[in-house]
């Protein structure tokens, strides 16, 4: 289910192409700086999530232009749906929220993280 190997040089590339909200996001989640370890451009399933912190089974994705349109949201939901049916909580912010809104972006997250430690049963 995680990381499929047909998708390993894909997920490589968007790696090494991150888009400037998905650094500013990595470099204050990177190294377990919210008390657990993210990874990103991470594969589950046929999707690749922007990030995913296993222990707490939570996807974190940012989403830009492109994910306001209606078929963007139609694929967003059937994406989201699979991820939520396969045990994981989804979180999405916006690039500007990132941008404009870091701090209380980290504040949702660190919540969030507390939250599912606290009440997650494997």
């Amino acid at each position: 289910m995680f990381n499929d190997s047909k998708q390993k040089e894909l997920r490589k590339d968007l790696r090494g192409n991150l888009t400037y909200p998905e650094f500013v996001l990595w470099q204050a989640v990177r190294c377990k700086a919210l008390g657990v370890k993210f990874r990103r451009q991470h594969g589950i399933g046929r999707y690749i999530v922007d990030f995913y912190a296993g222990e707490v089974r939570l996807v974190v994705e940012l989403d830009g232009e492109s994910h306001f349109s209606e078929e963007g949201m139609a694929a967003d939901k059937i994406r989201t749906d699979f991820l939520c049916d396969s045990g994981m909580k989804v979180i999405r912010f916006t690039n500007l929220q990132v941008m404009q809104e870091l701090p209380e972006v980290l504040e949702h997250l660190i919540s969030e993280i507390a939250r599912r430690k606290t009440n997650l049963t494997f």
